[in-house]
């Protein structure tokens, strides 16, 4: 059977810029629903191919409906839409939801004509994206091709993110943790998965209404940032701060109820959930003078973290007493919090904690798909590679390089020449575009679209963030280590690998100062392990620079610099190497550098 999973909707952006106000330049740009459109292709239960639309339209986060993903996968399997026997799409905004969601806004406690005023934008947004009809119509004028009802399967959102985890966890029985913004009208759900049959513990759901990440976005808007896309700076933020000893988050705004519950205080507020801002700034003591200062941001970062890092465990803690299943499936876009991953799985009697390279919504294309594929009594075949997107022969990048011969000069040698070469440039103090094979799939490079650097200079963070990346200096870098070698250079704790980045490790001690531009000013490191069954050719880079220097880890970053997303193709790295000061580009096995 084939079954093509995907996510983003065509009129979204119009719709939600109608009705709220949300504009492709204004802060809210990522807040739309159907952000991270993608597409992924099953066949016979073995997922073949997967990629993002943002890295073929290069709209960072795009919500647009994913015509070109959909296309290149299509196209990677030699197979149309024809020969798809289901199409997968990660929302089901059922009539059942548009019923309880009516209902839901006119017995809401606000004035009437609020009531009206949200009915009627719901009501567009729905008929004009989210219903049935909506969904055919917009696949068929965006693909050309007359989608079939009978082959659109619509998967619960959450089930989507759940279907992702346990596809990459590879656990047969397993607890459950799905935590984001807002599903259809939730924002977590947790369970367990017995013999192959999901369990929704409904006593612990938590309303979108209730949201923690989308209160966590609003502390993100609040410090001058981006939601839906710059928590993770808040995040890096908040390892400036001291210990939390009372937190105003926890005193003003989240109530924790028993069995796991919790509530917002301004919750069900008309004004939505920028109610919060002035109350931020009278638990902090926010003015116009003072909310861009590094001190008032890190103090806010920190105790926001915190709050997280209380709630969610507070949630777990009643998970694990309702379950005696002991390994974790943690996904949803608060999954991403990597240093709150860390800390739940140390301080909680769960054996093994997973959150896939997919955790946030990347992972619903991928995991509607398996979802479908199990509703229709398919075996899926064991994944855990993020390299799933497209790759480039050598003469298509020659051919790419040529059109750039005034701009830059090019060696073509061996794969085994080209480690080495690499290797050997990197002992100094200079950064490398690496670029080979497929395109890992979600929002973490994973080494084969990455910018690579000596983490033993301690000032290559600031030269990558001012010279290449063009962003926050505080922002912290991750290092890549050899599997092998993780557990002398981190304190691993339960983990005994870490292949996504999804989780943060303290640096051992005598290793600080040796990956020092690896290491945040906590003295921790969101690490990716490596193996050679996993990427054979980072491998052999990783061991090859360790001989010649002694330093365990290289630094690895995102092939991109602010704004953009991840580069996919050969034109997208050149054109990213020659806006930077990016020293060479080692494409295949091209060694390039500028003229």
């Amino acid at each position: 059977m084939i079954i093509l999973g995907y996510n983003g909707f065509s009129r979204i952006a119009e719709l939600f810029g109608k009705h709220y106000g949300y504009t492709a330049d204004s802060v809210d740009r990522h807040s739309f629903l159907g952000h991270d459109a993608a597409a992924a292709l099953f066949i016979d239960g073995e997922l073949v191919a997967a990629v993002e639309e943002e890295r073929m339209n290069r709209q960072k986060k795009t919500t647009a409906f994913p015509v070109n993903a959909m296309n290149w996968c299509l196209e990677k399997a030699g197979i149309t839409y024809e020969d798809v026997d289901r199409f997968a799409f990660g929302w089901n905004f059922s009539e059942e939801f548009a019923d309880t969601a009516i209902k839901a806004i006119a017995n809401a406690p606000i004035p009437p004509e609020y009531k009206f005023q949200t009915l009627g934008s719901f009501g567009e947004i729905y008929t004009g994206a989210f219903s049935r009809p909506a969904l055919i119509e917009d696949f068929t004028r965006s693909t050309g091709f007359a989608l079939p009802d009978e082959k659109l399967i619509t998967v619960p959102h959450h089930r989507a993110h759940l279907a992702c985890g346990r596809l990459f966890a590879g656990f047969e029985d397993a607890a459950f943790f799905i935590s984001d913004g807002q599903s259809e009208k939730d924002s977590a759900i947790m369970g367990e998965v017995r013999d192959g049959k999901v369990e929704v513990f409904d006593q612990y759901t938590i309303d979108s209404a209730n949201s923690i990440a989308q209160l966590f976005a609003e502390v993100t808007r609040y410090l001058g940032f981006t939601p839906n896309n710059d928590e993770y700076k808040v995040m890096g933020l908040a390892g400036f701060g001291t210990p939390v000893e009372q937190n105003p988050f926890l005193d003003r705004i989240v109530t924790l109820e028993e069995a796991g519950r919790y509530s917002l205080v301004l919750a069900h507020d008309p004004r939505g959930p920028r109610a919060y801002h002035g109350l931020f700034d009278e638990m902090f003591d926010g003015n116009d003078g003072n909310r861009n200062d590094f001190e008032f941001r890190f103090k806010v970062a920190r105790a926001a973290q915190h709050m997280v890092e209380v709630v969610t465990e507070h949630q777990l803690r009643a998970l694990a007493e309702a379950t005696d299943l002991r390994d974790l499936i943690f996904e949803g876009g608060l999954a991403l919090n990597c240093v709150n991953n860390t800390k739940l799985f140390e301080n909680l009697p769960f054996e093994r904690v997973e959150v896939s390279f997919g955790a946030s919504d990347p992972g619903v294309s991928i995991g509607a798909a398996a979802h479908a594929a199990v509703a229709e009594s398919e075996k899926l075949a064991p994944a855990g590679s993020p390299y799933l997107g497209p790759e480039y022969g050598t003469e298509e990048i020659r051919t790419t390089l040529g059109g750039y011969e005034s701009s830059v000069t090019w060696q073509e040698m061996p794969t085994d020449e080209i480690v080495k070469k690499t290797a050997e440039l990197l002992q100094d103090r200079t950064v490398i575009a690496w670029f080979q094979g497929r395109t890992e799939y979600g929002p973490r490079a994973l080494g084969n679209r990455s910018i690579l650097a000596n983490p033993a200079h301690a000032d290559m963070k600031d030269i990558i963030n001012t010279r290449v990346k063009h962003r926050e200096e505080f922002r912290p870098f991750a290092p890549i280590v050899l599997e092998e070698d993780a557990a002398r250079v981190f304190e691993l704790g339960k983990k005994e690998r870490s292949p996504y980045m999804t989780f943060v490790f303290p640096v051992r001690p005598e290793f600080q100062d040796k990956i020092a531009a690896a290491t945040h000013v906590d003295a921790t490191s969101r690490i990716q392990t490596v193996t050679e069954d996993g990427n054979p050719l980072l491998a052999e880079l990783l061991r090859e620079f360790t001989a010649r220097t002694g330093v365990p880890c290289l630094v690895n970053t995102s092939f991109n610099v602010a704004g953009e997303p991840i580069v996919c193709s050969p034109k997208d790295a050149v054109e990213c190497f020659l806006g930077t000061d990016i020293d060479h580009l080692v494409i295949g096995d091209f060694l390039v550098s500028k003229r």
